[in-house]
């Protein structure tokens, strides 16, 4: 039996059974089975080492954010605009983290940002829409954000929270499309806009 053949291996002394009786016999093996299977419980975990182990997979996040960082420095260059460092980094962190939150395209999230806001934070809308991502106040409100919404960290997530709703319901196109429009979509121009700054923060992974 494993549980036997285990305590012998583990340098158990089996009890020996002459003389007792059937009851008695019975009892010491059942307590030998016991103690088997108590070894073997307590022994370490096998290993299967099949060789090297594999390669971690590459971070899609990492790997996107030189191409957002370079696409928001330039577009600020462009705008003749400025962020901080420090706040070119965290708006750049929030696209990554609530992109990969919402499962978005961090592209498609920069390219949303830089045309709803030109990639300023304290940007508002005559509409009432505020900071990057442009979010009406009354649609984050029964949003669980960590901060207010005109934080750079809530309001990306926010903005990625509706987009991805968006095209959950509707489809990138006009998920896209109704981000800008509502439930009114009137014609493709801002769907373009959007698909073109999207296509020059993915050519600025390949710089």
């Amino acid at each position: 039996m494993a549980g036997h053949h285990g305590a012998r291996r583990a340098g158990v002394t089996a009890y020996r059974t002459d003389g007792m009786s059937g009851r008695s016999r019975r009892l010491a093996t059942w307590a030998l089975l016991a103690l088997g299977v108590l070894l073997v419980v307590d022994a370490p975990p096998a290993r299967f080492d099949h060789g090297a182990p594999p390669s971690p997979a590459p971070n899609g996040l990492d790997a996107a954010r030189p191409a957002v960082t370079s696409a928001l420095v330039d577009h600020l260059r462009e705008r003749r605009s400025s962020l901080s460092r420090e706040e070119q980094q965290r708006v750049v962190e929030a696209v990554l983290r609530s992109s990969d939150r919402y499962g978005l395209d961090p592209f498609l999230v920069t390219a949303v940002l830089l045309v709803e806001s030109d990639a300023r934070p304290w940007a508002e809308s005559g509409a009432g829409a505020i900071g990057l991502m442009q979010v009406m106040p009354y649609m984050a409100e029964k949003l669980p954000l960590a901060g207010n919404l005109a934080t750079i960290e809530s309001n990306v997530e926010a903005g990625c929270f509706i987009l991805a709703d968006n095209i959950r319901r509707l489809g990138e196109a006009r998920g896209i499309s109704s981000y800008f429009w509502g439930r009114q979509i009137r014609g493709v121009a801002y769907l373009e806009k959007v698909q073109r700054a999207r296509a020059r923060v993915r050519a600025a992974s390949a710089s």
